[in-house]
């Protein structure tokens, strides 16, 4: 066994020539491997899902329970209804034993027993603000007990939240390939990588300035930009690797002079920037910009408008395959933190966007990217006509991700792309409200039994027999921080909404009252 422990610099290194030339490897045997083990489901295989938030650790830390989104992956635990898969899950501390419980029981057709003895969980013990895949690197025993996990490497791969150096140094230890996105080509999912992509797919996106390193190439790109478009009242000012909008800050433009005064005037204003994330600084996002550099563009104005994403994977052989297209719920202090999505996107325009989204899946594909990636969209209404500018590539897996598995895999249906809905196997559409920010002082203290007891007192599940019904996610953080996510599934979007209204209201009656009173009721 190898015990060296690499230290931090050396997992983030840029990888040597020697490592791109092994892990290019690893993923062209993937590509070889993949149909044959992909289309027949009894097929022996192994999964190995590492789902961490390989992110900037700062700009994670603003997000409330982010330690928790761990969990989010936990939907691919309904790939044990495969009879032959193994799926080892691993997690910087040890999930609680009622929310495995909770996701077998989710399994259509399969015995959690059959289920059980097929999923190996694996934890770091480590609840340190790191991400979980540097932990892993600095525990040669656990990656020692992952590769006793897995029988044969090549009929197993890793699934992971993102891809980035600390990914594919892993992968190599492990003599695994990855379903997921080259680091070396990461630059196409940051903000500055995603409007070159939308200029090369020929796709209309917001005006602005790329690639820029410090406040002065702020300052020059916003003067171009108001240059450019003279009436323009706010502008966007975004990190090249921010979070669910949490890197994104507004600056309000009402009352700047013409342009021989407007240097000054923004070189004094951008310090007070109005920051998404939540106890963001001038100084941190600065840094942040210094490190990885961002964007500036226009913020889109207009009395009806829509935020549309549409869900795409490029398979190992090259495939590009539409996933699904949703309107994203945001909320913050200027509309753009993610906290949840309705699916399908809106019947007027939900083609449109899928188009668009294929457009740049095939740009991405052509560059070599695999695996899952969404794209967002700004979607104005203009008389009878929406106009669609996209915004944003995101190379991982995102907030509208997991909600779409849990259908696919609860309802074992799939998505139409002649019209842009999900068809159950009798060929009924389903919708469904999804969000990972139910979150209420009221939620503290309810624990992951008390919320199943919750579920099954009122009502709140997924009924196989109906297709319908509410599925829970990021249980682990109802405790310590009363947050939880959920994803209500119903033959309508009135009906999924319904349901979302529903659980809310059961929540906030239960969570008010004492466990002492609850457990007498």
């Amino acid at each position: 066994m190898n015990d060296t422990v690499p230290d931090q610099d050396q997992m983030l290194a840029p990888a040597t020539p020697e490592e791109r030339e092994r892990f290019r490897f690893l993923q062209e045997r993937f590509a070889q491997s993949y149909t044959e083990i992909f289309d027949d489901a009894k097929l022996p295989r192994s999964v190995l899902i590492v789902p961490s938030l390989s992110l900037d650790q700062q700009v994670m830390a603003k997000i409330s329970g982010v330690h928790h989104y761990e969990e989010r992956l936990l939907c691919l635990l309904l790939l044990l209804r495969m009879p032959r898969t193994r799926v080892i899950y691993v997690t910087s501390t040890p999930i609680h034993e009622s929310i495995i419980d909770y996701y077998l029981h989710l399994l259509p057709g399969v015995p959690g027993q059959h289920a059980r003895g097929r999923l190996i969980l694996l934890s770091c013990d480590d609840a340190s603000p790191i991400a979980l895949t540097s932990k892993i690197l600095s525990r040669p025993r656990l990656i020692e007990r992952i590769k006793q996990a897995i029988p044969d490497t090549g009929s197993a791969h890793m699934t992971c939240f993102t891809v980035s150096e600390l990914e594919r140094r892993l992968a190599l230890r492990l003599d695994l390939p990855i379903y997921g996105c080259d680091p070396s080509l990461a630059y196409w999912g940051t903000k500055s990588g995603s409007r070159k992509v939308f200029r090369e797919a020929g796709i209309d996106h917001p005006a602005g300035f790329e690639d820029l390193a410090d406040p002065v190439n702020v300052a020059d790109a916003l003067v171009e930009l108001k240059a450019k478009k003279p009436r323009l009242r706010k502008a966007v000012v975004k990190l090249n690797e921010g979070f669910s909008g949490e890197g994104n800050a507004l600056l309000d433009l009402e009352g700047a002079p013409e342009r021989g005064s407007l240097m000054p005037w923004l070189r004094a204003r951008l310090p007070h920037l109005a920051f998404e994330a939540k106890g963001m600084t001038w100084e941190t996002f600065q840094e942040k910009l210094g490190s990885m550099g961002g964007i500036v563009e226009e913020f889109v104005p207009g009395q009806v408008k829509e935020s549309p994403s549409a869900q795409l994977r490029v398979d190992p052989n090259g495939r590009v395959e539409v996933i699904s297209t949703h309107d994203q719920v945001l909320g913050g202090r200027s509309g753009q933190i993610f906290l949840g999505c309705r699916f399908p996107a809106a019947k007027p325009y939900r083609l449109d966007i899928q188009e668009k989204g294929l457009q740049a899946a095939q740009v991405l594909a052509g560059k070599g990217i695999i695996g899952r990636f969404g794209i967002d969209f700004i979607s104005v209404k203009e008389g009878d006509c929406w106009r669609h500018l996209a915004i944003e590539i995101n190379l991982r897996k995102g907030g509208t991700t997991h909600p779409f598995q849990m259908l696919q895999f609860l309802t074992d249906g799939r998505y139409d792309t002649a019209t842009g809905q999900f068809l159950t196997m009798a060929g009924q559409p389903r919708c469904y409200y999804a969000s990972d920010n139910l979150e209420s002082e009221r939620y503290r203290g309810l624990t992951p039994d008390d919320l199943i007891d919750i579920s099954v007192m009122n009502n709140l599940h997924f009924h196989a027999a109906f297709g319908e019904g509410v599925a829970f996610h990021l249980i682990g953080a109802l405790s310590e921080f009363g947050k939880l996510g959920v994803v209500c599934i119903g033959g309508t979007h009135e009906r999924a909404e319904a349901l979302y209204h529903n659980t809310i209201q059961v929540l906030d009656a239960e969570g008010s009252i004492s466990p002492r009173v609850r457990d007498t009721q």
